[in-house]
């Protein structure tokens, strides 16, 4: 029995230990760190008034003829994306401080420089957007860029969206999707969904609005497409 209560004891002292040192550390770190924890382990409701998502509402057939003369014409295969690279047309695209590039299946990770640029603008743009909430660290997910005809001719099977006049052929497009995100959060919720998705959306309408992309609410697809302009 005694060697029972030193051990609840000692356990006692232990987590009590614990405790004091998380304290501690709490309230020595920077305030904008303490701000990132209590964040993490929040579960705060983040709302907005407005669905910017809808707003976004381009359409390819009022803009390919146009987006595709800023583009590189359409590669028939891998062969041709790997000449665009050597030719500096076409740069590749890597995950970084505010995106993750996806495994693609059926596209390339390489955009036009203006194209690459306009991604950057966005991540750099929603990376101080959602810092302002605390969630500093968490990324968005791109999940296509450039198509060559072999690819929109398999993925056409499957991708009603496919089309041999997409912007993705061209070098200038890129999908971002907005049912998953890297979130810095010990437990996500629908709250946090819709806000990661609805901030994106804003960012990308202020840029249309700004006439530097085209951009399509993807219901089906689950992604905004965006084309450089």
């Amino acid at each position: 029995m005694r060697i029972r209560r030193l051990k609840k004891k000692y356990r006692l002292k232990a987590r009590l230990f614990i405790l004091i040192t998380f304290l501690l550390c709490f309230i020595l770190i920077p305030r904008t760190n303490r701000a990132l924890i209590v964040s993490f382990f929040s579960s705060k409701c983040r709302g907005y008034q407005q669905v910017y998502s809808r707003k976004l509402n381009d359409r390819i057939i009022d803009y390919y003829a146009q987006s595709s003369l800023t583009g590189i014409p359409a590669c028939p295969n891998a062969d041709e994306i790997s000449e665009k690279v050597s030719a500096r047309q076409l740069f590749r695209v890597r995950s970084g401080r505010y995106y993750i590039i996806e495994d693609m299946t059926h596209s390339y990770p390489y955009l036009t420089s203006d194209s690459k640029k306009l991604l950057k603008e966005i991540g750099k743009r929603f990376g101080k957007k959602i810092g302002r909430e605390g969630l500093k660290g968490s990324r968005f997910i791109v999940t296509s860029m450039t198509r060559t005809t072999e690819k929109v001719n398999s993925l056409g099977q499957t991708n009603i969206n496919a089309s041999d006049r997409s912007p993705h052929l061209n070098g200038n497009a890129f999908d971002i999707s907005y049912s998953k995100f890297s979130l810095m959060k010990l437990h996500v919720t629908e709250c946090d969904k819709w806000y990661m998705k609805e901030a994106l959306a804003e960012v990308i309408y202020y840029l249309k609005e700004e006439k530097k992309c085209w951009a399509t609410y993807e219901r089906k697809q689950g992604c905004f497409h965006v084309v450089a302009r």
